[in-house]
């Protein structure tokens, strides 16, 4: 608080009575841009340690979603198949992506946010629910589930997901569910 910064004064005098010069783009605490905006963690037998989501850089119609999954087993298979035109995928399908958390990826890299198909761009899908296990940017938008705990790599249950299986995501909720028998 008493650290002199670049303009000679102690922070705490600099920031003692901030000013904010655009209430649309810095928001008060009083007055939220959204509610509850920050992230949601979610639970369930696709993630039993734990997942989280970014609800305001979510589409609000898929907050709520039950899908069949369409697995990358690496990003290097993501890439390679991603925009084959052949790529069995709709906007009601849900994209997984394993093996790009800090075992399975190290270095942790990136590399969650997954872009669309781009067949369903052209369509003018513009965001589809996606896996993964790894991170991406604060900054990214869609509703990206992130994080699935424990990781593939590891033997996580994400590790078992095949193409076709269904997988629900109830943000309300807080539920990520793998619609497979517990066997």
């Amino acid at each position: 608080n008493d650290i002199v910064i670049v303009n000679g004064k102690p922070i705490g005098e600099n920031t003692r009575t901030p000013v904010c010069y655009n209430h649309d783009v810095i928001a008060t605490i009083d007055k939220p841009l959204q509610e509850k905006a920050g992230i949601a963690v979610l639970k369930g037998n696709l993630c039993v340690q734990g997942a989280v989501i970014k609800p305001s850089a979510a589409t609000k119609e898929l907050m709520k979603h039950k899908g069949a999954a369409v697995v990358f087993e690496t990003i290097e298979d993501y890439h390679e198949r991603i925009d084959d035109p052949e790529l069995d995928i709709d906007e009601n399908s849900v994209i997984v992506l394993k093996s790009v958390g800090p075992v399975g990826y190290p270095g942790m890299p990136e590399v969650g946010n997954v872009d669309l198909p781009e067949k369903l761009i052209r369509k003018g899908v513009k965001d589809m629910v996606r896996i993964s296990d790894g991170r991406m940017s604060g900054t990214a938008a869609g509703t990206v589930v992130l994080h699935v705990s424990p990781e593939a790599a590891v033997g996580g249950t994400l590790a078992l997901v095949k193409d076709g299986d269904m997988i629900e995501l109830d943000v309300g909720k807080r539920i990520l569910h793998l619609h497979v028998s517990d066997e």
